[in-house]
């Protein structure tokens, strides 16, 4: 089955793609079969500075979204308009693995949810995060009680880049601010921590939160803290106006799991037992590391499943709510 060709398609074709481009060529059976951009110059360059058939670039979304070739997509659009093209291939049928995040409010991602269901279609927000072969080592650790009863989560994801009221990332319309662009890593994979340790799913009982707003009024830079029911505290800083370690660390009863550097893109992490031993692993990419989502996405679609269990539309809805109430506290400008 994983030799028969799957053939991919790409909707918005920018920065994020090329990445998801490399990866496909590193899955066994995937293909990109189409492109497809509001900028056709822009969709024919993508093609070119990665070697494609330039015949893959379609002039019109709706074609793409009729070629029997297609068996899924994968929308890397702005922020604003994930939803909207989502929305479009699912109800022509068509998988989709949807950049995170899914949309820019839980009522908009409880909608692409219910079309998935609603049609019978496969729908998986890309928090590849979550699929790395090095979480996917320590989702088993934690399961089996490796640091003991989890504690406290700290992680942080932060950049420096110039304030530019027409960059993507502060445009309010574009669904500009860290909290969306980054932050939902931090708030992901500490619910995904709470969910490994507790063997539950991760709820929130309250939160807190500390912005400094960019001119346009998006959030250039967020420190909060969540509490879980359970009493796990997590406490995150995201920023697009500093430096960060980047790191996020379990603290567990009886032990500690830490991965030092660019955790939504790990390979390495330590494992801190309860007598000081320290346990070095490392788990490196087959290329990328957006290989192991098209893979499950892959897998799912074959097995006729609307859902992944890696990254389950309960979950999605679940990240899109916490976003809303932390942008909500920001009083971001957009906010919902």
């Amino acid at each position: 089955m994983a030799s028969i060709p799957f053939g991919w398609a790409i909707v918005g074709p920018g920065a994020i793609a090329a990445t998801f481009a490399r990866a496909l060529r590193g899955v066994d059976g995937a293909r990109l079969q189409a492109i497809w951009g509001r900028d056709a110059h822009k969709a024919q360059e993508f093609a070119r500075r990665l070697g494609l058939d330039a015949h893959c670039v379609t002039p019109q979304l709706e074609r793409l979204l009729c070629d029997p070739r297609v068996q899924a997509v994968y929308v890397a659009t702005t922020h604003d308009a994930h939803a909207e093209f989502a929305a479009r291939a699912l109800a022509a049928g068509k998988p989709v693995l949807c950049e995170k995040p899914m949309s820019l409010c839980e009522a908009d991602t409880r909608r692409l949810c219910a079309i998935s269901r609603e049609h019978g279609v496969f729908l998986m927000e890309a928090l590849w995060t979550r699929m790395l072969p090095l979480y996917r080592e320590l989702a088993k650790r934690l399961r089996a009680g490796a640091i003991g009863e989890l504690r406290s989560v700290h992680s942080s994801f932060c950049f420096v880049t110039p304030y530019a009221a027409r960059s993507r990332l502060f445009d309010p319309a574009r669904g500009g601010g860290a909290l969306l662009d980054i932050g939902v890593y931090n708030i992901a994979m500490s619910r995904w921590a709470v969910q490994c340790t507790q063997h539950a799913p991760a709820s929130v009982v309250s939160r807190a939160l500390h912005s400094r707003l960019a001119p346009g009024g998006v959030d250039v830079a967020d420190v909060g803290s969540l509490r879980f029911d359970g009493g796990v505290l997590a406490q995150f800083t995201c920023a697009f106006d500093r430096a960060g370690a980047n790191a996020l660390e379990l603290q567990g009863s009886d032990g500690c799991v830490r991965v030092p550097r660019d955790f939504w893109s790990a390979q390495q992490a330590e494992h801190i037992h309860a007598d000081g031993r320290c346990e070095s692993l490392h788990l490196a990419h087959a290329v990328n590391g957006f290989e192991y989502q098209i893979a499950e996405a892959m897998r799912c679609v074959r097995a006729g499943l609307r859902e992944s269990p890696c990254m389950p539309h309960e979950e999605s809805v679940a990240l899109a709510r916490e976003l809303d109430a932390l942008r909500a506290l920001a009083q971001v400008a957009g906010g919902a």
